[in-house]
Order: structure tokens, then C-alpha cells, then sequence
């Protein structure tokens, strides 16, 4: 796929250090050039944004396997997963997948088929898809061959979770769901009960088991992060384990530890959208205010980081140029992706394309080549 060589005119551009500006961006080689490149595409009535970098999203699974048991071609459904995501004007997007005791699309076999698929289609699609593991850190059996593990599976980024009902197991008592739950791991519920029993009464076990693990996987230049960290002593521990990005901590005692250590804090744009967190958590807006976010991601719903973006603009809480660092420069700082983020010369041409008046997608271009396109924008770059 040849990236396009263009100079797009007539629009507003949000350009580093300059804000909304009208100007002109000519991009060729799949990059933002100083100079006017190919012919000129009138784009008047449009905004240039840079691409939404989405570093974390677990939305795609429900492309990966609609039912139970009725994807087979896993490729086909990721590449099913780009199309929306470019749709929403992300150009680099970040797959959470699930290593859980869970089971079923959580399960370590299913991990490894999706991230084999995530590579066999990698010459396929536009838009750069990261792989990530989320891990949930009970799951001790699993801890000797994961490192070899995510050599195999090109994953640069772990991430580690805890989802074991502690409370309710330490009672002896059975979580709600569990025989949904179970049934869709196919497992016997009493079964998988058991082993939610036996995880929790190791528990004792994990964090040294975090220690060594950690080690090998900062040594093979792992970006590790944790998720959900609810104190400060928390987010200390993942620290010192080389953990430094705080995914949706659910307090601002988390979130002030992690800023005040240097950590990346990453928020979810769903709670943006919203007004609130679903589960109860502090308020990704109040954070917001307080200076406490880094980025906003997708979550569980592609959509939302654009909508965030633009509702923290129009409700005069950040700027527009402030508001959009959260769902470009700001990830890419998190990921370490130097090349992207901003519309800066030389950097990847990546970016979307908004009608000035609705501020829907109308394009999305990831390294100068065109992922998303719909209406009235295609006559101009096809006439």
C-alpha cells in the first residue's frame, strides 16, 4: 500500500505550539513534510487533527468472538476490529487481551490465538496495532513460561490485573455470576469455584512471584503498567517492580502517588463521556482538573477518546489543543512512540480528518495512507 503524496489546504490544522490554525499540511512517504508535496486537496470545512493513539482497549472483543465458538477465522475479525477503529479516527491502537482465569476469550489458549492473528495481519492493515496482556496476577502456574510466552507472541506491553473476588472468597461465599462465568470458561461451577479458592488462599505467594517476573520482563524491555491501583502503597509496589503506568486508578490517593512519583496515569474516556466512573471510582473529569491524566483511552468503547476530547473542549475545562494531547501526544509519550502524536514535520502522517460543523469522522489517515473515508470529503481526494 503506496502512501499518498498530498498537500491538504483550506482546513483547520491543530499544529503543535500554534493551536487551531489555518494552514497548509503536505504529507508524502507516509510523513508530514515542511514543504508542498503532490497535488492539492482543497479541505475547507474540515479540522486536521492528529490520529487518536489508543493505548488500551478491550473493545474489539466482541469482533473476535461474537459467540461462543463462532469465530474461526480470527484474522478476518481483527481485521473487522481496524474498520471501526479507523472509523473513530484511531491510527495507533492498543489490543487488551486478557490472560485470566476467566477462561473462554480470557483464557491463555484464546490469548495466544488472538495474538497470533494480530500478527498474521499485520501486513494487512493501516492502522498500527500494539499488542498488550493484561494478566491477572493469580495465576501462578502460568508465571515459568510467561516471559518465553510473550517473547512468542511480539508483545511489548504487559499489564497486570486483579479480579479475584477476594472479599467474597475470604467468606467462603460464592460470587455473583460464577455459574455464568463458569459455564463460559467451560468449566462445572463447583469446579471453578474451587479454583477460586485456591488462588485466593495463595495469595501470599504472588507478590514475590511479581518480583521475578517483573525482572525478566523489564529485562527483555517489557512496558509494564498496573490497572485499577486503589492506594498509594499500591501504586509504590508496581512501582518498584518497574511498573510505571497507573491504568484507571480508582482513587485520587492512586492517581496523586502516581503523578507525584513520575508515573503515567492513563484514564478511560467512557468515564469522560459519562460524567462518572460505572463502577464508582473517582471521576476521570475530576482528575482531569486536578492535572492528574496523562491520556485517555478507549476503554471499552472505540468512540469515545474522540468524544471525550471534543466535551472537554466545549465545556472550557482544557482547550481544544489540550484537550486532543490527551488522545495523541499524551499516549504517545506513555508508549514511548517518539515518530507520532503530533503534525509536526517529520513526523508520521497520521491524523483525522472532522467535519468543522458535526465534528464526525469524515477521514483517517495512518502513515499517509487512508484507513477510513465516508461522504461528501471522498469526491474531493478522488476528483
Amino acid at each position: 500500500m503506496t502512501a499518498l503524496s498530498l498537500t491538504l489546504t483550506g482546513a483547520e490544522v491543530l499544529l503543535p505550539d500554534q493551536g487551531m490554525t489555518r494552514a497548509d499540511l503536505p504529507i508524502a512517504e507516509g510523513i508530514v513534510q515542511e514543504d508542498r508535496a503532490g497535488r492539492t486537496i482543497d479541505l475547507s470545512g474540515y479540522l486536521v487533527m492528529p490520529g487518536i493513539i489508543d493505548l488500551h482497549g478491550d473493545g474489539f472483543e466482541r469482533h473476535i468472538a461474537p459467540r461462543r465458538g463462532a469465530m474461526k477465522q480470527m484474522g478476518e475479525g481483527i481485521l473487522s476490529v481496524e474498520a471501526e477503529l479507523a472509523a473513530n479516527g484511531i491510527t495507533t491502537a492498543v489490543l487488551a487481551q486478557f490472560l485470566s482465569w476467566e477462561g473462554g476469550v480470557r483464557g491463555p489458549e484464546f490469548a495466544g490465538q488472538v495474538f497470533d492473528a494480530i500478527a498474521s495481519v499485520k501486513d494487512r492493515v493501516v492502522t498500527d496495532l500494539l499488542p498488550q496482556l493484561r494478566f491477572e496476577t493469580h495465576m501462578l502456574a502460568e508465571y515459568p513460561s510467561l516471559p518465553e510466552r510473550i517473547t512468542d507472541w511480539q508483545v511489548p506491553y504487559v499489564v497486570f490485573n486483579d479480579h479475584l473476588p477476594h472479599d467474597r472468597l475470604a467468606e467462603g461465599r460464592k460470587p455473583p455470576r460464577l455459574t455464568g462465568q463458569a459455564l463460559k470458561a467451560g468449566r462445572n461451577p463447583d469446579a471453578h469455584f474451587e479454583m477460586l479458592l485456591s488462588m485466593h488462599a495463595r495469595r501470599d505467594d504472588v507478590p514475590a512471584a511479581l518480583d521475578t517476573l517483573c525482572t525478566a520482563l523489564a529485562e527483555q524491555g517489557v512496558r509494564m503498567g498496573s490497572h485499577d491501583d486503589a492506594t498509594a502503597q499500591t501504586r509504590a509496589d508496581w512501582r518498584a517492580r518497574g511498573a510505571q503506568i497507573a491504568e484507571f486508578p480508582e482513587t485520587l490517593e492512586a492517581a496523586e502517588a502516581a503523578r507525584a512519583a513520575g508515573d503515567h496515569v492513563i484514564l478511560g474516556s467512557p468515564n469522560v463521556v459519562r460524567g462518572g466512573s460505572h463502577k464508582g471510582n473517582v471521576s476521570a473529569l475530576d482528575l482531569i482538573t486536578m492535572g492528574l491524566c496523562d491520556a485517555l483511552a478507549s476503554d471499552y468503547h472505540y468512540p469515545s477518546p474522540r468524544r471525550a476530547a471534543l466535551m472537554l473542549a466545549k465545556s472550557g475545562l482544557l482547550d481544544l489543543a489540550m484537550a486532543w494531547a490527551l488522545v495523541s501526544s499524551g499516549p504517545a509519550r506513555v508508549l514511548g512512540l517518539q515518530d507520532r502524536g503530533t503534525l509536526a514535520p517529520g513526523q508520521r502522517a497520521d491524523m483525522v480528518i472532522l467535519d468543522a460543523r458535526s465534528h464526525r469522522v469524515a477521514a483517517t489517515l495512518a502513515g499517509g495512507r487512508v484507513s477510513f473515508m465516508s461522504g461528501d470529503i471522498a469526491a474531493r481526494f478522488v476528483g
